[in-house]
This record gives structure tokens, C-alpha cells and sequence, in this order.
């Protein structure tokens, strides 16, 4: 296996975990970006958002309401927080296993960069 996803949910490698249940396990990014910055990432690898079918939809809907629930337990969700998905390499995406993106605790810019 050399997924760094793949090896962080089998217990291979540590993460500071903030949640986690049967289909989803969400850590602190180990380089943040903001005061909060942490991933959602599904258990079950997907290597890019193009990867994704219909079948994936309640999938990536846990992830966005698991994000959302993260950023209200530490205090975003009034202030306010981004998430963002990568998708491949022009976009930023260096881990291929998809994984949201949630940041918080500070005031961000547009376009982001």
C-alpha cells in the first residue's frame, strides 16, 4: 500500500485524529493553513473527485455534513470556514485519495490562489 491515506486509516502511520466512524476519518492537516485545517477523507480509497460515480453520493455527502459538524464543534460555523476538494495535480491535489478540505479562523481571500 502506498496510499499515505491508506496507511493513516490502517493505523501505519499517525494523524491527529479529530473524528472518526465506519466510512470517514478526519485528522489535522500537517500543514496548516489556517488556525483550523484538517481533511475529511473516506476510508474506502478514491483516488480523484473524477473517480466518483451516482453510487458515491451519500459518501460525499457524509463528508461535507461531517465537515460542517467539525467546523460547528470548534466554533467556525458562525464566523465562517472553507472547504475546498483538489482534483489532480494543476489543482493542488498531492494525495491522491480524495479528501476535503476544512479551514477556519481567519479571514480568507478570494480567488484563493
Amino acid at each position: 500500500m502506498s496510499c499515505l491515506f491508506c496507511k493513516i486509516i490502517a493505523g501505519e502511520v499517525p494523524a491527529a485524529k479529530v473524528y472518526e466512524d465506519d466510512q470517514l476519518i478526519a485528522f489535522n492537516d500537517i500543514n496548516p493553513q489556517a488556525p483550523m485545517h484538517l481533511l475529511v477523507v473516506p476510508k474506502r480509497h478514491v483516488a480523484t473527485l473524477n473517480d466518483l460515480s451516482a453510487a458515491d453520493d451519500g459518501l460525499v455527502g457524509a463528508m461535507v455534513r461531517r465537515a460542517a459538524a467539525i467546523a460547528k464543534e470548534k466554533g467556525h460555523d458562525g464566523p465562517g470556514y472553507r472547504t475546498v476538494f483538489n482534483c489532480n495535480a494543476q489543482a493542488g491535489q498531492t494525495v491522491f485519495h480524495i479528501h476535503l478540505h476544512v479551514l477556519g479562523g481567519r479571514t480568507m481571500t478570494w480567488p484563493p490562489g
